[in-house]
């Protein structure tokens, strides 16, 4: 017979935690994680004509999109930066955005078969959503480094590396939590009403209209600034532009409070996923 005195590594009960799994569980699940981040990207390149230029190609389309339509149709000024610079800088943060809030926002619709088959920790999805939004985003950045160095070296523009660098990891970082907190809040009432993924996705557009992706903050007029500067994720744009290209609007109290907003919603986010995780399997 087994000696009951030795502890249990971890055991499954109908018992569900606000604060979810601990850390040493989520460590054991590691090589998951890396398996359905190399799975996702697999599935979206596998057998494609294209392969992994996909992950550049959509953007580089928008791009020369977003040129001709608001560049040279629309004439919206870009401040002092080439357009090229300006918007593929946005496309690329917008993108992983809402990549990333998107997928995330129908995990246990999308998963509901291998949820309801097999344990492990629920947050490890979303997690391998956002980690493989995250992979393209940095492949998409090594391009738009390039368009840098091309415009410094042969279109003369005026970039000087400054302190504001530093501001680079917090707007990727904070970008990310806010995508991923979304996409879990949103993960659990798309499993209650599934009709709820077509609002998400309609809502994503119209957010991209008040989020400084085909405009700089300061071109927009002062008296509905106020209202577009709600938006969470204008501060980070704005700094994702100032730390990489020099030119932005933001203050430090802007971030601050997009910043603190994040945090306080990935939590509340994050409390109600892991609270809704189990019960919702049977419902979806």
């Amino acid at each position: 017979m087994p000696d009951s005195k030795i502890p249990w590594e971890w055991e499954i009960t109908s018992k569900t935690s606000y604060w979810g799994n601990s850390m040493n569980e989520l460590w054991s699940f590691r090589y998951l994680l890396a398996g359905l981040v190399k799975r996702n990207f697999l599935l979206r390149y596998q057998q494609t004509v294209l392969g992994p230029f996909w992950i550049l190609f959509p953007s580089l389309l928008t791009l020369v999109t977003y040129i001709i339509v608001f560049g040279k149709v629309a004439r919206i000024p870009t401040g002092n930066l080439p357009p090229v610079l300006f918007y593929f800088s946005g496309i690329i943060l917008w993108s992983f955005f809402s990549g990333s809030f998107t997928s995330t926002a129908t995990t246990f619709k999308d998963n509901i078969q291998v949820f309801s088959k097999v344990y492990f920790p629920r947050i490890v999805m979303p997690l391998s959503v956002v980690s493989t939004e995250l992979y393209s985003f940095f492949i998409q950045l090594l391009l738009l480094f390039l368009l840098i160095a091309y415009y410094w070296l042969f279109q003369d523009l005026n970039y000087t590396l400054t302190i504001a660098i530093l501001w680079f990891p917090v707007a990727i970082v904070t970008t990310a939590v806010l995508a991923m907190g979304m996409g879990l809040f949103f993960s659990v009432l798309t499993a209650k009403y599934r009709d709820l993924s077509y609002v998400i996705n309609l809502g994503v557009r119209l957010l991209m209209f008040v989020t400084p992706v085909i405009y700089p903050l300061a071109s927009v007029p002062d008296n509905v600034r106020w209202l577009v500067q709600l938006n969470p994720l204008v501060p980070l744009f704005e700094v994702f532009r100032l730390s990489l290209l020099g030119e932005g609007t933001v203050s430090l109290l802007q971030l601050a409070g997009s910043i603190l907003f994040t945090v306080v919603f990935f939590i509340a986010a994050l409390v109600l996923f892991n609270k809704q995780g189990d019960r919702l399997i049977d419902s979806v």
